[in-house]
């Protein structure tokens, strides 16, 4: 037996004995981390003493070990590095062999090799505490990880052969426009404006591509929303994290395996209203909730979400084409105007070639459409990769005086 081989042979024995003592004291690897890191030390140390005057293999370097040890219990195995590593964004699985992480909205490969036992394990723990499951009958999963991350599974035989995982680790940095200023992503006269037109009650749709950075930046939008209002918060899973004292967040819910149960999207919208909202921010905007969500704003609730899109026009085209989704019955000579009279702003995000995030257009609704196309003027554009003035102005200028904003000294030139 190799040298090598016989380190394995320990940390296999270690790591047995972990498991062991984990059920038989009742632990939850989970709800009791702490617990669990002090028992993996407590058996390493036993292992080492009963190594020395035994026939056992030697363990190796101990710190090494106990972090495997411990990332195999009570956190996600090989997988849990890069979780743990604040410079991983994001981590996806093609095949039990192809594992990839990005850095900085790069993707790279990693020397990280699985098998297909450990990758269905590693799911079905991951899974564990949102209660969501992933079958035959439901072959596609979203859920929230304990540290807030988010993960998407899709198995065979949707997929050609093996499980087809991802991990967007949903780390906040950013809570405020200031931040996002001063990490480069906005102007900060962009970023005046923007905190003065969310205080003042408009609607602000954020849009951009995926991985964009938009689940980020309307968290920096919301956390601009005036203490005293109440917010509530729709989501397919839980991202957003508000530090607003008053605010009720609600998720999407699969069906039961009877095919019951199910909680869409447009459903929670819809319950919103019922809860005495100051605020509705919607996490993104896919299908025919957008009806709903028209509904809500142009009832007087002032709102944010979220849909993808290319650039601001074809934000606005895309609400103007997915209320049609939620029947016959609705029409574009009913959507269109609802749209127009609506949605006061469009912020749009992008992500360049060199992984970095930042908004490159703000326009305005003002109201009006013609001929099914609603009128939109840019009130910041990217001009040689800065945001600028432009010679749009928002609706509703009267709201920023009521707030206090003077609109022509937030929008000055220079």
């Amino acid at each position: 037996m190799t040298v090598v081989e016989s380190e394995v042979d320990a940390v296999s024995l270690v790591e047995s004995e972990v498991r062991e003592l984990v059920r038989r004291r009742g632990l939850d690897p989970v709800a009791q981390p702490s617990v669990v890191r002090r028992l993996v030390d407590d058996v390493i140390a036993d292992y080492e003493d009963r190594a020395l005057s035994g026939p056992l293999p030697a363990l190796g370097e101990r710190v090494a070990v106990g972090r495997h040890v411990y990332d195999s219990v009570a956190g996600f195995g090989p997988l849990q590095q890069y979780l743990d590593d604040p410079e991983v964004e994001e981590i996806w699985l093609n095949s039990p062999n192809r594992v990839f992480v990005a850095r900085a909205g790069r993707s790279e490969l990693t020397t990280t090799i699985l098998t297909a036992q450990q990758v269905a394990d590693l799911v079905e723990r991951m899974l564990k505490a949102s209660g969501r499951r992933v079958d035959v009958s439901s072959p596609f999963v979203d859920a929230m990880l304990p540290d807030g991350s988010r993960l998407h599974a899709v198995i065979p035989d949707v997929t050609r052969e093996h499980w087809a995982v991802n991990i967007r680790k949903f780390v906040l940095g950013v809570s405020s426009l200031e931040e996002l200023v001063r990490l480069g992503s906005l102007a900060a006269q962009a970023a005046r404006f923007l905190e003065a037109a969310v205080v003042a009650g408009l609607n602000v749709i954020v849009a951009g591509g995926t991985q964009a950075g938009k689940t980020t930046l309307l968290n920096a939008l919301a956390g601009a929303i005036p203490g005293r209002e109440r917010i509530v918060s729709c989501e397919e899973v839980f991202e957003l994290q508000l530090p607003a004292p008053d605010w009720v967040a609600m998720q999407t819910r699969q069906p039961s395996l009877e095919g019951t149960g199910e909680i869409r999207l447009r459903r929670l919208v819809k319950e919103a209203l019922r809860m005495r909202p100051d605020r509705l921010v919607v996490g993104e905007v896919r299908q025919e909730e957008a009806l709903d969500l028209l509904i809500a704003l142009n009832s007087g609730l002032p709102g944010l979400c979220t849909v993808h899109a290319n650039s601001a026009r074809e934000a606005v085209t895309k609400l103007c084409t997915l209320p049609l989704l939620a029947g016959g019955n609705v029409s574009a000579s009913f959507v269109t105007p609802t749209v127009a009279s609506s949605v006061d702003l469009v912020v749009h995000v992008r992500k360049e070639g060199s992984g970095r995030r930042r908004v490159t257009e703000i326009a305005a609704l003002s109201g009006r459409c013609e001929s099914d196309v609603v009128e939109v003027a840019q009130v910041f554009r990217c001009d040689g990769g800065s945001l600028v003035r432009a010679g749009g102005f928002p609706p509703h200028v009267d709201r920023f005086a009521g707030c206090g904003y003077d609109l022509g000294q937030l929008l000055a030139a220079g």
